[in-house]
């Protein structure tokens, strides 16, 4: 297979592009590629180039030759808000949700939340997901990077989110409602999930008054890392390209 790399730059026909230093270092250190050699660039809006290295100096350039309008992306926009998870669990969430196909992830800080997360801690973590992000799509073939939005409280998402009028779903254990009971959106969908021990009662009443639907996965409760990916996959089996 091609090697895929993401350029964090716009890329225009005949350009000669020198690779990012991580980029360079993996194509040139760990995949043993030299000049001549094809690989597959993309910057995250749509399409990717076949472009050939050329050594440059010391810097290793990659030039483009041909451009792949693929779009691999679902037919569906799912935003999944993903309460925050203890350890590097949401590291995992931000992974799998990109090979699925999320549009956009947005991270939220709820009650029963472990972790607690600001100023530029926060913000180093949240490149971290980006990161993830883009790593997943060179590894998926996607060609449009998901945002990775800024964490912020649960509350403060509802009431910013007022108005909007998307499909929204909530995974609440013991709901009655199913996807497949759920008539395909026409839309965007917005998912909601809660962190380990769920949402706190006043938090599930805020999110119903938003207009969020609670719906249930089944008979077993699911961790918090695979409710989300789990309704993902159904959302896309049953509205998606699955």
């Amino acid at each position: 297979m091609i090697p895929r790399i993401h350029c964090p730059f716009p890329l225009a026909p005949g350009a000669a592009v020198e690779l990012p230093p991580e980029a360079s270092h993996h194509v040139t250190k760990v995949l043993r590629m030299g000049e001549g050699d094809v690989l597959i660039l993309f910057d995250g809006r749509g399409g990717e180039w076949t472009a050939r290295l050329h050594r440059v100096g010391k810097a290793m350039a990659a030039v483009l030759e041909s451009f792949d309008e693929a779009d691999r992306e679902s037919p569906i926009s799912v935003t999944l808000i993903q309460g925050l998870p203890a350890a590097d669990k949401m590291d995992w969430i931000v992974q799998k949700s990109t090979e699925l196909g999320i549009a956009r992830i947005r991270p939220v800080v709820a009650r029963r939340s472990v972790i607690r997360l600001s100023g530029e801690r926060m913000e180093r973590r949240v490149a971290h997901w980006q990161a993830i992000a883009v790593a997943a799509c060179e590894q998926c073939q996607r060609n449009r990077v998901p945002e990775v939005a800024p964490l912020v409280d649960l509350m403060d998402y509802l009431a910013e989110e007022a108005g909007s009028s998307e499909c929204r779903l909530m995974l609440a254990p013991g709901a009655e409602l199913r996807l497949k009971e759920i008539e395909p959106p026409t839309g965007r969908v917005t998912l909601l999930v809660g962190p380990e021990g769920g949402f706190e009662e006043g938090e599930l009443v805020a999110a119903r008054l938003m207009g969020f639907r609670p719906i249930g996965l089944g008979p077993r409760v699911l961790r918090t890392e695979t409710a989300g990916i789990a309704a993902l996959a159904a959302m896309l089996a049953l509205w998606g390209d699955y």
